[in-house]
């Protein structure tokens, strides 16, 4: 299914990250683009958890995801037509 092909793959990325960090003891950006489409609640709470601590940049077509699960969102960025907005929080959009 694509949940478990996603998986797998979320997984190698979350090693790979782990590997750099030992090799050269810096954390790298971690960039994943709607990453929590086809996962189901369980992979997403373990994902999330796992990307805490992790500079990490996501793009998404929604945020209910993000904040069902508690994510601690910094910045919120909203593209309109071609035009970015940077928003205060969750609620203004």
């Amino acid at each position: 299914s694509q949940g478990q092909q996603r998986t797998s793959a979320l997984s190698l990325k979350l090693s790979e990250i782990d590997l750099v960090r030992r090799s050269i003891h810096d954390t790298p950006v971690l960039l994943l683009d709607d990453v929590l489409s086809e996962l189901d609640s369980n992979r997403q709470n373990y994902l999330l958890n796992s990307i805490a601590k992790i500079q990490t940049v996501i793009t998404c077509t929604g945020l209910e995801e993000f904040v069902k699960n508690r994510f601690c969102i910094n910045k919120i960025f909203q593209v309109i037509n071609g035009n970015v907005y940077e928003k205060e929080s969750v609620e203004e959009i």
